[in-house]
Protein backbone atom coordinates (compact mmCIF):
# COMPACT_ATOMS: atom_id res chain seq x y z
CA UNK A 1 0.00 0.00 0.00
CA UNK A 2 1.80 3.67 -1.05
CA UNK A 3 2.08 6.39 1.33
CA UNK A 4 -0.85 8.32 -0.60
CA UNK A 5 -3.12 5.30 -0.25
CA UNK A 6 -2.50 5.76 3.69
CA UNK A 7 -3.25 8.87 3.58
CA UNK A 8 -6.26 9.32 1.56
CA UNK A 9 -7.46 6.99 4.62
CA UNK A 10 -6.25 9.24 6.97
CA UNK A 11 -3.19 6.24 8.78
CA UNK A 12 0.10 7.08 9.06
CA UNK A 13 2.77 4.36 8.01
CA UNK A 14 4.59 3.44 11.04
CA UNK A 15 7.29 0.38 11.64
CA UNK A 16 6.94 -2.75 14.05
CA UNK A 17 9.35 -0.71 16.55
CA UNK A 18 7.59 2.45 16.59
CA UNK A 19 4.21 0.80 17.12
CA UNK A 20 5.87 -1.55 19.84
CA UNK A 21 5.99 2.05 22.17
CA UNK A 22 3.17 3.68 20.82
CA UNK A 23 0.17 3.96 23.26
CA UNK A 24 -2.88 2.90 21.44
CA UNK A 25 -6.67 3.56 22.53
CA UNK A 26 -8.21 0.35 21.80
CA UNK A 27 -5.08 -2.39 22.41
CA UNK A 28 -6.11 -2.98 26.14
CA UNK A 29 -9.55 -4.26 24.91
CA UNK A 30 -8.39 -5.90 21.95
CA UNK A 31 -6.08 -8.08 24.32
CA UNK A 32 -8.92 -8.63 27.47
CA UNK A 33 -11.07 -10.07 24.64
CA UNK A 34 -8.10 -12.65 23.56
CA UNK A 35 -6.88 -13.62 26.77
CA UNK A 36 -10.91 -14.11 27.82
CA UNK A 37 -12.19 -16.53 24.79
CA UNK A 38 -8.80 -18.56 25.43
CA UNK A 39 -9.75 -19.27 28.51
CA UNK A 40 -13.31 -19.77 27.99
CA UNK A 41 -12.54 -22.54 25.10
CA UNK A 42 -10.38 -24.55 27.28
CA UNK A 43 -12.54 -23.97 30.28
CA UNK A 44 -16.08 -24.87 28.87
CA UNK A 45 -15.37 -25.95 25.13
CA UNK A 46 -12.61 -28.66 25.59
CA UNK A 47 -14.66 -30.87 28.52
CA UNK A 48 -17.36 -31.44 26.07
CA UNK A 49 -17.67 -33.86 23.32
CA UNK A 50 -20.58 -32.34 21.01
CA UNK A 51 -21.81 -34.44 18.26
CA UNK A 52 -23.93 -32.97 14.94
CA UNK A 53 -25.93 -34.87 12.19
CA UNK A 54 -25.20 -33.10 9.12
CA UNK A 55 -27.61 -33.77 6.09
CA UNK A 56 -24.67 -34.78 3.62
CA UNK A 57 -21.78 -35.63 6.04
CA UNK A 58 -23.84 -37.61 8.47
CA UNK A 59 -22.93 -37.09 12.49
CA UNK A 60 -19.87 -35.36 13.32
CA UNK A 61 -18.24 -35.41 16.94
CA UNK A 62 -16.09 -32.55 17.61
CA UNK A 63 -14.70 -30.72 20.36
CA UNK A 64 -17.22 -27.90 21.65
CA UNK A 65 -14.55 -25.54 21.97
CA UNK A 66 -13.77 -25.61 18.16
CA UNK A 67 -16.90 -23.64 18.27
CA UNK A 68 -15.06 -20.08 20.09
CA UNK A 69 -11.50 -21.11 20.26
CA UNK A 70 -10.57 -19.76 16.61
CA UNK A 71 -11.86 -17.16 17.61
CA UNK A 72 -8.81 -16.71 19.63
CA UNK A 73 -7.19 -16.45 16.46
CA UNK A 74 -8.94 -14.06 14.78
CA UNK A 75 -8.08 -11.77 17.25
CA UNK A 76 -4.96 -12.72 17.16
CA UNK A 77 -4.87 -11.73 13.44
CA UNK A 78 -6.77 -8.22 14.81
CA UNK A 79 -4.02 -8.08 16.80
CA UNK A 80 -1.23 -8.05 14.67
CA UNK A 81 -2.45 -6.82 12.02
CA UNK A 82 -3.58 -3.66 13.32
CA UNK A 83 -0.77 -3.28 16.20
CA UNK A 84 2.21 -5.26 15.10
CA UNK A 85 3.78 -8.42 15.80
CA UNK A 86 5.70 -7.10 18.87
CA UNK A 87 2.38 -6.53 20.59
CA UNK A 88 0.86 -9.51 19.78
CA UNK A 89 3.41 -11.16 21.41
CA UNK A 90 3.30 -9.74 24.67
CA UNK A 91 -1.23 -10.63 23.92
CA UNK A 92 0.57 -14.06 23.49
CA UNK A 93 2.77 -14.20 26.85
CA UNK A 94 -0.12 -12.80 28.79
CA UNK A 95 -2.84 -15.51 27.31
CA UNK A 96 0.09 -18.15 28.16
CA UNK A 97 0.49 -17.28 31.51
CA UNK A 98 -3.15 -16.82 32.54
CA UNK A 99 -3.78 -20.14 31.05
CA UNK A 100 -0.98 -21.62 33.31
CA UNK A 101 -2.83 -19.66 36.35
CA UNK A 102 -6.32 -20.79 35.46
CA UNK A 103 -4.90 -24.61 35.09
CA UNK A 104 -2.64 -24.03 38.47
CA UNK A 105 -6.50 -22.96 40.19
CA UNK A 106 -8.53 -25.55 38.45
CA UNK A 107 -6.13 -28.35 40.05
CA UNK A 108 -5.87 -26.81 43.73
CA UNK A 109 -10.09 -26.25 43.79
CA UNK A 110 -10.94 -29.25 42.46
CA UNK A 111 -8.96 -31.26 44.86
CA UNK A 112 -9.94 -29.67 47.75
CA UNK A 113 -11.37 -31.91 49.73
CA UNK A 114 -15.54 -31.81 49.59
CA UNK A 115 -17.74 -31.28 52.15
CA UNK A 116 -19.26 -34.73 52.78
CA UNK A 117 -22.81 -33.33 52.15
CA UNK A 118 -22.06 -32.16 49.01
CA UNK A 119 -20.08 -34.21 47.19
CA UNK A 120 -22.08 -37.19 47.78
CA UNK A 121 -25.42 -34.92 46.93
CA UNK A 122 -27.00 -36.52 43.43
CA UNK A 123 -27.47 -33.74 40.52
CA UNK A 124 -29.48 -35.21 37.94
CA UNK A 125 -28.83 -34.24 33.87
CA UNK A 126 -30.55 -35.00 30.69
CA UNK A 127 -28.31 -37.14 28.25
CA UNK A 128 -30.11 -38.25 24.66
CA UNK A 129 -33.46 -37.49 26.71
CA UNK A 130 -32.32 -39.52 29.59
CA UNK A 131 -31.98 -38.81 33.30
CA UNK A 132 -28.74 -39.31 34.66
CA UNK A 133 -27.59 -38.58 38.04
CA UNK A 134 -23.88 -38.18 39.06
CA UNK A 135 -22.49 -37.25 42.58
CA UNK A 136 -21.76 -33.60 42.44
CA UNK A 137 -18.13 -34.31 42.94
CA UNK A 138 -18.09 -36.39 40.33
CA UNK A 139 -19.78 -33.85 37.73
CA UNK A 140 -17.65 -31.41 39.12
CA UNK A 141 -14.17 -33.29 38.26
CA UNK A 142 -15.71 -34.33 35.07
CA UNK A 143 -16.32 -31.00 33.93
CA UNK A 144 -12.88 -29.01 35.72
CA UNK A 145 -10.17 -31.70 36.12
CA UNK A 146 -7.56 -31.34 34.16
CA UNK A 147 -5.39 -34.09 32.43
CA UNK A 148 -1.58 -33.04 32.97
CA UNK A 149 -1.02 -34.80 29.65
CA UNK A 150 -3.93 -32.63 27.97
CA UNK A 151 -2.83 -30.19 29.44
CA UNK A 152 0.68 -29.84 28.53
CA UNK A 153 -0.73 -30.53 24.59
CA UNK A 154 -2.71 -27.53 24.82
CA UNK A 155 -0.27 -25.24 26.62
CA UNK A 156 2.42 -26.07 24.07
CA UNK A 157 -0.07 -26.18 20.75
CA UNK A 158 -1.72 -22.97 21.79
CA UNK A 159 2.00 -20.93 22.62
CA UNK A 160 3.45 -22.17 19.40
CA UNK A 161 0.32 -22.10 16.95
CA UNK A 162 -0.57 -18.82 17.65
CA UNK A 163 3.08 -17.28 17.39
CA UNK A 164 3.05 -19.14 13.66
CA UNK A 165 -0.04 -17.43 13.10
CA UNK A 166 1.04 -13.85 14.03
CA UNK A 167 4.66 -14.38 12.47
CA UNK A 168 3.03 -15.35 9.02
CA UNK A 169 0.56 -12.56 8.87
CA UNK A 170 3.23 -9.89 9.71
CA UNK A 171 5.62 -11.52 7.00
CA UNK A 172 2.86 -11.17 4.67
CA UNK A 173 1.86 -7.24 5.61
CA UNK A 174 4.80 -6.61 4.42
CA UNK A 175 5.03 -9.03 1.03
CA UNK A 176 1.23 -7.91 0.11
CA UNK A 177 2.26 -4.21 0.93
CA UNK A 178 -0.95 -4.02 3.03
CA UNK A 179 -3.31 -5.06 0.12
CA UNK A 180 -5.22 -8.14 0.05
CA UNK A 181 -6.05 -9.00 3.95
CA UNK A 182 -7.81 -11.72 3.68
CA UNK A 183 -5.16 -13.72 2.09
CA UNK A 184 -2.97 -12.78 4.99
CA UNK A 185 -5.61 -13.46 7.54
CA UNK A 186 -6.79 -16.92 5.69
CA UNK A 187 -3.18 -17.82 5.23
CA UNK A 188 -1.93 -17.45 8.79
CA UNK A 189 -4.55 -19.46 10.43
CA UNK A 190 -3.70 -22.44 8.23
CA UNK A 191 -0.51 -22.14 9.16
CA UNK A 192 -0.75 -21.51 12.87
CA UNK A 193 -4.27 -23.85 12.92
CA UNK A 194 -2.17 -26.70 11.31
CA UNK A 195 0.31 -26.05 13.51
CA UNK A 196 -1.82 -26.53 16.43
CA UNK A 197 -3.89 -28.98 15.53
CA UNK A 198 -0.03 -30.89 14.36
CA UNK A 199 0.68 -30.75 17.90
CA UNK A 200 -2.17 -31.10 20.24
CA UNK A 201 -3.73 -34.23 19.14
CA UNK A 202 -0.43 -36.33 19.14
CA UNK A 203 0.56 -35.08 22.31
CA UNK A 204 -2.46 -35.57 23.90
CA UNK A 205 -3.82 -38.67 22.60
CA UNK A 206 -0.63 -40.63 20.70
CA UNK A 207 -0.60 -44.20 22.46
CA UNK A 208 -4.11 -43.44 24.95
CA UNK A 209 -6.48 -46.61 24.25
CA UNK A 210 -8.92 -46.07 21.60
CA UNK A 211 -6.69 -43.76 19.78
CA UNK A 212 -4.64 -45.03 17.04
CA UNK A 213 -2.17 -43.21 14.44
CA UNK A 214 -4.66 -43.18 11.88
CA UNK A 215 -7.72 -41.60 13.92
CA UNK A 216 -5.39 -39.02 15.52
CA UNK A 217 -4.83 -37.94 12.00
CA UNK A 218 -8.29 -37.66 10.92
CA UNK A 219 -9.19 -35.95 14.04
CA UNK A 220 -6.33 -33.11 13.83
CA UNK A 221 -7.55 -33.20 9.95
CA UNK A 222 -10.82 -32.45 11.13
CA UNK A 223 -10.45 -30.12 13.45
CA UNK A 224 -7.87 -28.02 11.75
CA UNK A 225 -10.13 -27.94 8.65
CA UNK A 226 -12.91 -26.51 10.93
CA UNK A 227 -10.73 -24.11 12.53
CA UNK A 228 -9.89 -22.80 9.55
CA UNK A 229 -13.16 -22.92 7.94
CA UNK A 230 -14.57 -20.38 10.57
CA UNK A 231 -11.50 -17.81 9.72
CA UNK A 232 -12.90 -18.24 5.66
CA UNK A 233 -16.74 -17.44 7.46
CA UNK A 234 -15.77 -14.42 9.72
CA UNK A 235 -13.50 -12.84 7.09
CA UNK A 236 -16.31 -10.17 6.38
CA UNK A 237 -16.33 -9.20 10.37
CA UNK A 238 -12.08 -9.51 10.55
CA UNK A 239 -12.59 -6.55 7.93
CA UNK A 240 -14.97 -4.78 9.68
CA UNK A 241 -12.67 -4.77 12.69
CA UNK A 242 -9.74 -3.98 11.62
CA UNK A 243 -10.85 -1.35 9.86
CA UNK A 244 -12.75 0.39 12.81
CA UNK A 245 -9.70 -0.27 14.86
CA UNK A 246 -7.08 1.28 12.03
CA UNK A 247 -9.17 4.60 11.90
CA UNK A 248 -9.91 5.18 15.52
CA UNK A 249 -6.12 4.81 16.30
CA UNK A 250 -4.54 6.28 12.90
CA UNK A 251 -2.23 4.38 11.75
CA UNK A 252 -0.69 1.70 9.91
CA UNK A 253 1.72 -0.94 11.73
CA UNK A 254 4.19 -2.48 9.25
CA UNK A 255 6.37 -4.96 10.88
CA UNK A 256 9.93 -3.75 8.88
CA UNK A 257 12.24 -3.60 11.30
CA UNK A 258 11.21 -6.10 14.31
CA UNK A 259 12.71 -9.28 15.95
CA UNK A 260 10.61 -12.11 15.73
CA UNK A 261 12.00 -14.00 18.11
CA UNK A 262 9.23 -14.94 21.14
CA UNK A 263 11.86 -13.98 23.71
CA UNK A 264 12.73 -11.09 21.78
CA UNK A 265 12.05 -8.41 25.28
CA UNK A 266 13.25 -10.63 27.33
CA UNK A 267 16.19 -11.24 25.81
CA UNK A 268 17.29 -7.50 25.10
CA UNK A 269 16.20 -7.35 28.71
CA UNK A 270 19.14 -9.49 29.84
CA UNK A 271 21.91 -8.27 27.92
CA UNK A 272 21.05 -5.11 29.03
CA UNK A 273 21.01 -6.11 32.35
CA UNK A 274 24.29 -8.14 32.02
CA UNK A 275 26.26 -4.83 30.41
Amino acid sequence: MSEADLTDRGLSRIDGMAGARRHFRYFDYVMVAFVVILLLSNLIGAAKQAEVNFPVFGPITFGAGVLFFPVSYIIGDVLTEVYGYANARRCIWVGFFALLFMVLMSVVVVNIPANAEWALASSTYIVEGKQVTAPNQAAYYSIFGQTPRIVFASVCAFWAGEFVNSFVLARMKVWTQGKHLWTRTIGSTIFGEGVDSALFYPLAFLGVAGFTPHSIVLLALTQWAIKTGWEVVLTPVTYVVVGWLKKREGVDVFDNNVDFSPFAKARKANAATTE
